[in-house]
């Protein structure tokens, strides 16, 4: 996982002296909300490095449509109790199979480092009071899980079928995950 110092990040915001910008100039490294996103998603040039910030509380199907034309989704935590976003990150990378790069934003505290990692995120922007070095540690503390994630999407028992048992565990998996997408 990449924790992210707003000083040196390479993407920005489309905003004016009134806030966002409703028709942003094309520009490389753009982060756009989805409004800005709707707008400009027709005319903006297919090769060009953009991203959209998705608030919590919508639909990721929302993106479905556009996602092989985004490089980044930033995922917002507006209180670090609300974890609707874990969900929204399990979901662009189990079902629809985004491969960019899923950033956790808003109130992130180190203690929620692992899980952002279980469920799909590729990259962190901690909350000013938290540290990396600490952040970065805990991505240790487990050397593995019972349940399965978006790493390793089978759980432990299932593992070791799949070493013992071959064409059998095979099969197990296709019932297990049938209709999942995974």
């Amino acid at each position: 996982m990449k924790f992210i110092l707003t000083q040196s990040d390479p993407w920005h915001t489309a905003d004016g002296e009134d806030g966002p910008q409703p028709h942003p100039p094309a520009r490389k490294h753009t982060l756009l909300t989805l409004e800005q996103w709707h707008a400009v998603r027709t005319t903006w040039p297919a090769g060009l490095a953009k991203g959209v910030m998705l608030p919590n509380s919508v639909d990721i199907e929302t993106l479905v449509d556009d996602l092989h034309r985004l490089a980044l989704v930033v995922l917002q935590f507006p209180k670090w109790v609300d974890g609707r976003a874990f969900t929204q990150a399990r979901l662009l990378r189990t079902r629809y199979r985004y491969g960019g790069e899923i950033r956790a934003t808003g109130d992130v505290l180190v203690d929620m480092v692992p899980l952002l990692a279980r469920t799909g995120f590729s990259s962190a922007q901690l909350r000013r009071d938290q540290k990396i070095a600490v952040a970065e540690r805990a991505l240790g503390f487990f050397a593995g899980h019972y349940q399965g994630d978006v790493q390793q999407p089978l759980p432990a028992f299932a593992r070791d079928l799949t070493r013992e048992a071959g064409p059998l565990a095979d099969r197990f998996k296709a019932d297990l995950f049938a209709g999942q997408g995974i």
